[in-house]
């Protein structure tokens, strides 16, 4: 494990790669992770709690109806500006990304991958209705109108949700349309990431000539296997996070520091592909 950013850039130099993004890429933004070295311990909620407890639900859209505030005013960083630069000038040929936050995006990268969906749309479990969280938060305050002053100083959790100890008294949103279950169109603990997306992202991979990982612990087995892939196919990686990942033996380069200086220096260091 290094600091020393001169290995990054000798790996990456006259290669186009691929990105793979996790939590640590926001955390500069104000969106804490999930598992970063000074992270509390979380319990996210799983898909099976949500689609059978109504009480789950409730404690769910409750929290959420408060993060969502604070997710839709965050800003992209200085690391998920630099990936936008590097792609423009022909070096990062897309990004996968574990995110849900639509920074990426905001900061101007245009070939993204949401692995696991984006916070910004919710889904009728039941007659496939898709609408965006703005249309629900309108639905929302107006079911529970004095809800988000009452709980206005909470601390905010990854995934647009927000620590609030009571829930009670809170007034679900049903479907509009059939009154079935309203779910945020993201991937859940427990649910399995869509399989076009899945096939999308491994094509990034394939057609790339590296793999960069930056913010992420490679935890769960979304981010690690665009990881062994590269490696199996002998694709340099290197890995950018706080802390120590699953995929440390499988990386050419290893830096344990944060992604906006890093990212940003490697922008800044690497000569353009175009």
């Amino acid at each position: 494990m290094s600091t020393d950013l001169s290995a990054l850039v000798d790996l990456l130099r006259g290669l186009r790669f691929a990105v793979l993004t996790g939590a640590g890429i926001s955390t500069d933004s104000g969106i804490p992770d999930y598992r970063g070295p000074h992270s509390p311990q979380r319990t996210p909620m799983t898909y099976d709690q949500f689609v059978s407890d109504e009480a789950f639900r409730r404690h769910y859209w409750a929290r959420n109806h408060v993060g969502w505030q604070h997710m839709r005013a965050t800003r992209a960083n200085a690391g998920h500006e630099a990936l936008a630069q590097l792609e423009d000038r022909g070096l990062v040929t897309g990004v996968i990304t574990q995110n849900v936050d639509l920074l990426h995006q905001a900061a101007g990268s245009t070939r993204v991958i949401d692995l696991h969906g984006h916070y910004n749309e919710v889904i009728c479990l039941s007659c496939g209705l898709v609408l965006s969280r703005t249309e629900l938060d309108r639905m929302l305050t107006a079911l529970n109108p004095d809800f988000t002053e009452a709980v206005a100083d909470v601390e905010i959790a990854p995934d647009a949700d927000a620590v609030i100890a009571s829930t009670e008294g809170f007034r679900v949103q049903p479907c509009p349309r059939c009154g079935g279950i309203l779910k945020p169109n993201i991937v859940y603990f427990g649910e399995n990431v869509p399989k076009e997306r899945v096939a999308a992202a491994f094509e990034l991979v394939d057609q790339s000539e590296a793999l960069l990982v930056a913010g992420s612990s490679l935890t769960v087995m979304s981010g690690l296997r665009f990881v062994r892939r590269a490696h199996r196919d002998r694709r340099p990686v290197a890995i950018v996070n706080h802390g120590p990942t699953r995929g440390d033996e499988l990386a050419d380069v290893r830096l344990d520091a944060g992604t906006s200086p890093t990212l940003r220096a490697l922008a800044e260091a690497l000569p353009d592909l175009r």
